[in-house]
């Protein structure tokens, strides 16, 4: 398999069978991310795409999802999409669903009918980073879109049927921002139609524009009592039902709920931890989180 630079997957596509479509990101200004620092963005060859669809033929002829890696191979054309798409049905004639990861960016050259076709080829399950939906937070974040490009892209994917999982992520807008971003994110995300919700919490790394700001003095981190109120916060303002995952290692206490049935349970559970665990000892494992991976 011709796996090159960073390999990442979301944990809600453990079973899917793994391919490369592109390695690195077509953006990288992301104030609080450097998982791809120092890698350029590649497509991957089509001669090596299709050498991994035929190992993967070999150990797996019946697998039935594949997800794409690297950070937003949605960033292709839509002609390269769909032939990727299809070259994949070549190989697997049990495949049902192409998933990858995306942005709200790489959605805006694409038409409605192109995402249909997509869709009939069989590519859904677009994992996007929103990790907001506030609009000063996104812009602090440097993630190059409003809320309203938000809206505005995925209703395109729903139009075209194609399911979608966004992230979130608590602490981004910095100390005393939390409830204004739970607020104002929880409302956006219950316009649309996440099937998937995953929560991370913001971890400064060395290397990261954020990390320079706190350094600096220009950007103050949240203390780890107001993520989880501010987890609380976007627990209870979300209307719409779908899964949350807030279990990933960068949330110093992992939990899942489906809501809405889940939300009072969940809400409690994490005001259990407020009263029972200390700042300082949820800031001590924040300070020993030396990877996301």
């Amino acid at each position: 398999m011709h796996f090159t630079g960073r390999t990442w997957r979301p944990p809600y596509e453990a079973h899917s069978v793994i391919v490369q479509a592109t390695s690195g990101c077509t953006y990288r200004k992301c104030r609080f991310c450097n998982l791809y620092q120092g890698e350029r963005f590649r497509m991957s060859p089509m001669e090596e795409f299709e050498e991994d669809l035929a190992e993967i033929k070999h150990y797996q002829p019946y697998a039935r999802r594949i997800f794409w890696t690297g950070a937003n191979p949605f960033a292709m054309s839509y002609e390269n999409l769909r032939l990727r798409a299809r070259t994949v049905r070549d190989y697997l004639i049990q495949c049902q669903t192409m998933a990858m990861f995306a942005s709200i960016r790489d959605i805006r050259d694409k038409e409605v009918w192109q995402l249909k076709k997509l869709r009939a080829a069989g590519v859904n399950g677009l994992s996007i980073g929103t990790e907001s939906g506030d609009d000063a937070t996104l812009a602090l974040a440097g993630k190059g879109y409003t809320a309203q490009d938000i809206v505005k892209q995925c209703r395109k994917l729903e139009e075209a049927g194609i399911e979608y999982y966004f992230v979130y992520m608590t602490g981004l807008a910095g100390r005393g921002g939390g409830y204004r971003n739970a607020k104002n994110s929880a409302r956006l995300f219950s316009w649309l139609q996440p099937y998937f919700i995953s929560v991370d919490s913001l971890t400064l790394f060395p290397g990261t524009e954020l990390y320079r700001m706190e350094q600096q003095g220009v950007f103050t981190p949240a203390g780890e009592k107001e993520r989880l109120q501010e987890l609380q916060v976007f627990i209870q303002n979300l209307q719409i039902r779908t899964h949350l995952f807030a279990n990933s290692s960068s949330n110093v206490y992992p939990v899942t709920a489906y809501l809405p049935r889940d939300r009072e349970a969940v809400i409690g559970e994490l005001q259990d931890v407020l009263d029972t665990t200390s700042e300082e000892k949820m800031a001590e494992y924040r300070r020993n989180l030396k990877t996301l991976g």
